[in-house]
């Protein structure tokens, strides 16, 4: 008796280029208030920043 195998077959899935976009955009929004340090987005991020900080410290992202 043979043992017969089923395999599965991965279908490609298809992204819209919006939905890159977004995620590309929100990438950028971490970034910058992972990253910020005031040079970039002056005064208008400081509540950001400060709210932010304590994770970035928690992630290991440099901010001193």
């Amino acid at each position: 008796m043979e043992l017969e195998r089923e395999q599965a077959v991965l279908e490609p899935i298809r992204v819209p280029l919006w939905t890159w976009m977004v995620v590309a955009l929100a990438l950028a929004v971490v970034w910058a208030l992972t990253m910020e340090n005031g040079a970039v987005l002056a005064q208008s991020a400081e509540t950001l920043h400060e709210f932010f900080h304590d994770a970035r410290h928690f992630v290991g992202v440099p901010c001193h």
